[in-house]
């Protein structure tokens, strides 16, 4: 079919065209199963708990057989995998993710997409160890891999410390490489998937393993997920903490570049608390010039703002677009208000970052407008503001209703002068420029005009 003829939007048929990439390599996939079979067989320094024949793998479509595994039915298993019998299947299942698949010249139709597996890796990957084990007892393959991962993926992936513990137990390679390039370490990235990665160091894991796609190490997915945890189970077995993957990021930038709604800030706040301490650079940067900072202000994280600057974390440094950290928390503040941005911006001004260019403040309103807080802390660092009715247009009817007073505050600055006090204060932070936070602190003054001077927020501008 050519290309003018085709019905769908040129935007269907790149889709189309990926999927017909990923069905060819399914295909492949499945054309080397036989092939994968008879070569995932256990390593040579590393015995089983029972000598035993390995048998070549078979196909089976039998669907009783099937749904004994699926449900973890252990006497229908005992049945149908009786003393003598081959574990050693190579299983497709029914069902899947519907697909566009090519059936003809020109023709195509929504099909299931088809995945290979094995009766270890349905068993392990569903919680299943007394029919894991009965299998095991049958002779199956456990470093078969039909479907491009071994069983201890799949069992590491799903959280299951007892199924992985059997699969290592029975000789399973703890580094086996998927086809995905992943090691069973790099597919641990829940918290109930500690107990696994502990087993997996125990039976000899590459702590410092590398993904094939990514250069990924174990320490690098541990901070990408916010797992505090794995993060301090890896350290203790002397994972590399600055070690950059292939785009340049070490664990903390990792942890840092993160999307993080709100119940993870604390998480990710852990992780990089406990890589710090371990002596991670604060100042790497990827290859974009992306410094740990950058990221935490895009995903704006307060916590890990302060606690990136108290370890020495460059305020104003800048990337390869020519933006600061500032520019980053600008940017998302008005889709991160849960997370209080206004905390990061008063952080970055009071270490002395750089500011908005004053004849660009309107936007900075337009863009911000749902976060007054914000808003607040950023007009306070200039001594004077020309408000204008570009001002007034840039806020929304609904945003100043619902704020009325704090934006009314703003708006009549453009009669009105700022206050004696705002000035003062303005003046002070200026001749201490970058200091503030380390010098105001230690002033001998009541803690309302320490806070005062550090830019705290009073719901109006003044």
């Amino acid at each position: 079919m050519s290309r003018g003829s085709f019905v769908f939007t040129p935007v269907a048929l790149r889709s189309l065209e990926l999927d017909k990439d990923m069905l060819e390599r399914h295909k492949h996939k499945k054309q080397l199963a036989s092939r994968h079979a008879n070569s995932y067989l256990l390593r040579k320094d590393r015995s089983p708990l029972r000598s035993r024949t390995v048998q070549p793998a078979a196909f089976c479509r039998d669907v009783v057989v099937q749904n004994a595994l699926y449900t973890g039915d252990l006497e229908a298993t005992q049945r149908l995998f009786p003393r003598g019998a081959t574990a050693n299947l190579i299983i497709e299942p029914q069902g899947g993710d519907m697909r566009w698949v090519a059936t003809g010249e020109g023709l195509w139709s929504l099909n299931y997409e088809q995945e290979l597996t094995t009766p270890l890796h349905i068993t392990a990957g569903r919680g299943f160890p007394d029919c894991l084990k009965l299998l095991l007892q049958r002779g199956a393959n456990v470093d078969l891999a039909p479907g491009g991962a071994t069983a201890l993926h799949e069992s590491c992936e799903s959280s299951q410390p007892e199924c992985t513990k059997l699969l290592l137990m029975h000789g399973a390679d703890p580094n086996a490489v998927s086809e995905d390039g992943l090691m069973p370490l790099h597919v641990c990235t829940s918290p109930d998937s500690l107990q696994c990665a502990k087993y997996l160091i125990q039976y000899g894991a590459a702590i410092g393993g590398r993904s094939t796609d990514e250069d990924d190490t174990p320490l690098h997915v541990a901070a990408r997920n916010g797992l505090p945890d794995h993060t301090e189970l890896y350290l203790r077995y002397a994972a590399a903490v600055d070690k950059q993957n292939d785009e340049g990021l070490t664990p903390l930038n990792a942890a840092c570049s993160q999307r993080q709604e709100v119940q993870d800030l604390r998480r990710y706040f852990k992780v990089c608390q406990i890589l710090l301490g371990a002596g991670a650079d604060v100042h790497t940067m990827d290859q974009d010039k992306h410094s740990p900072l950058h990221m935490a202000c895009k995903s704006a994280n307060p916590d890990v703002v302060d606690l990136l600057l108290a370890n020495g974390a460059d305020v104003n440094n800048m990337d390869y677009g020519g933006e600061a950290p500032m520019h980053y928390i600008l940017k998302v503040a008005c889709y991160k208000v849960a997370h209080q941005p206004e905390r990061i911006i008063r952080a970055l001004l009071n270490h002395g970052s750089i500011r908005v260019w004053p004849g660009a403040l309107h936007m900075v309103l337009k863009h911000c407008s749902v976060s007054p807080r914000s808003i607040e802390v950023l007009l306070n660092a200039y001594s004077h503001l020309k408000v204008t009715d570009k001002w007034v247009e840039s806020v929304s009817t609904e945003v100043f209703k619902e704020h009325k007073e704090f934006y009314e505050s703003i708006f009549s600055l453009a009669l009105t002068p700022r206050s004696l006090q705002h000035l003062a204060r303005h003046r002070l932070r200026s001749f201490l420029e970058g200091r503030v936070h380390k010098v105001i602190p230690k002033l001998v003054l009541p803690t309302f005009i320490k806070n005062y001077l550090l830019l705290e927020y009073r719901g109006y501008v003044h």
